[in-house]
């Protein structure tokens, strides 16, 4: 076991430093976080949940060749990691209209977005992670050219098999938000895939099955990550 210190303790997560200045170790914390920050439960078992299904997620893409900050899971709740050097951004990918597309661009819930919408967004708190293009990322140098056109990309390449693994288990993935960083030169998913960081609706009901269910003040959050969970196949207890 790796000897751990406390590095950045985010909204729901907090990330470690290890006696190895390559590895970090990221803890899912029992919180669901809502406007940015200024609102939050505690829910038992989700910190839990949010790590194996995302370590599930990851090694599949790994195994797709996608390249992840994933090294093994640490603890139930707990994940060991490469130490990216973290580009500022999320990368969003929109298969159907949600969100704040929706309000945006005054699109019906649910509308096929074809081909699906690639966005970008500043990862700044105080400033509400502002909406931000290539040129923007170039100009204010917050991302290498080159590095930026591969994870543009990366990020169509992931889509294609997570909407496909999804779909095969009677879920649409809507939207979903990636963060890629450095490690030694290349560039590398990192951050994690669970559903405080994607949409997901039902094929047949179309119920949300992610942290819309918090947004929206509904019941049943822990039930729908358990479901998305076992539909995958993760054991979690």
């Amino acid at each position: 076991m790796q000897k751990k210190y406390e590095l950045y303790r985010g909204k729901v997560k907090t990330v470690y430093i290890t006696d190895n200045p390559d590895l970090l170790i990221i803890e899912f914390r029992n919180i669901v976080s809502a406007l940015d920050g200024n609102r939050f439960e505690y829910f038992d078992r989700k910190g839990m949940i949010n790590n194996k299904l995302n370590y599930f997620v990851m090694s599949m893409l790994e195994k797709a060749g996608i390249l992840t900050h994933i090294e093994a899971l640490y603890s139930k709740n707990e994940i060991l990691v490469k130490n990216l050097d973290m580009i500022p951004l999320e990368c969003v990918i929109r298969n159907r209209a949600a969100g704040s597309l929706v309000k945006r661009f005054s699109l019906v819930e649910g509308e096929v977005l074809d081909p699906p919408i690639f966005e970008m967004f500043l990862k700044n708190d105080a400033k509400h992670d502002p909406l931000v293009n290539e040129s923007h990322c170039e100009t204010l140098n917050l991302v290498n050219v080159n590095h930026l056109s591969y994870i543009k990309s990366l990020s169509f390449k992931i889509n294609h098999l997570l909407s496909r693994l999804f779909n095969n288990i009677g879920l649409i993935l809507v939207d979903f938000k990636l963060e890629f960083g450095i490690f030694h030169g290349t560039v590398v998913l990192g951050d994690e895939f669970s559903p405080d960081s994607a949409r997901l609706w039902d094929k047949i009901t179309l119920n949300k099955m992610d942290k819309d269910i918090y947004r929206y003040g509904l019941s049943g959050l822990i039930a729908a990550y358990e479901d998305v969970a076992n539909r995958l196949g993760v054991i979690l207890d």
